[in-house]
């Protein structure tokens, strides 16, 4: 007759490692995801001392424009001419009551683009014109005033 095997102890550590598996994968996903999120294109904002923090820039409808290092302009993430922006701005802008449209600006970009698009905004029945920009001390968005 064979004697009965016994079955090992029970294990009183906490196994960390599906835990770890997990966490992981959701970082992997969440690095993936991250600049999908981002609205328009990215540039390397003016720095001010006193931003004022525009929360609006951040909705789903806000109408944001972009003027890259390079000078090129875009609407969200959509490339374009100055000239064609005043047409496109008006479409988005038709039927809202707030009139407001923010503009973010590389650091380098020259300052003669920067101004045809602000005149091309006005054009465009803009109400109020945001400039984005980021704090010296903290990388917070916000405007450095109104044009």
């Amino acid at each position: 007759m064979a004697a009965k095997q016994k079955a090992p102890p029970p294990v009183a550590d906490i196994n960390v490692t599906p835990m770890v598996d997990v966490m992981l994968v959701m970082l992997i996903i969440f690095m993936v995801i991250t600049p999908m999120l981002s609205k328009g294109i990215t540039v390397e904002l003016v720095k001010t001392k006193n931003p004022i923090a525009m929360a609006d820039a951040d909705k789903e409808d806000a109408v944001l424009v972009a003027v890259s290092r390079d000078g090129k302009v875009y609407l969200g993430s959509t490339q374009m001419t100055a000239d064609t922006l005043p047409s496109k701005v008006k479409d988005l802008l038709t039927n809202r009551i707030d009139k407001t449209c923010y503009l973010k600006s590389d650091a380098r970009a020259r300052y003669e683009r920067v101004v045809e698009v602000v005149d091309n905004l006005r054009s465009a029945g803009v109400d109020q014109l945001g400039l984005l920009t980021e704090s010296i001390n903290k990388s917070t968005e916000g405007a450095g005033g109104g044009a």
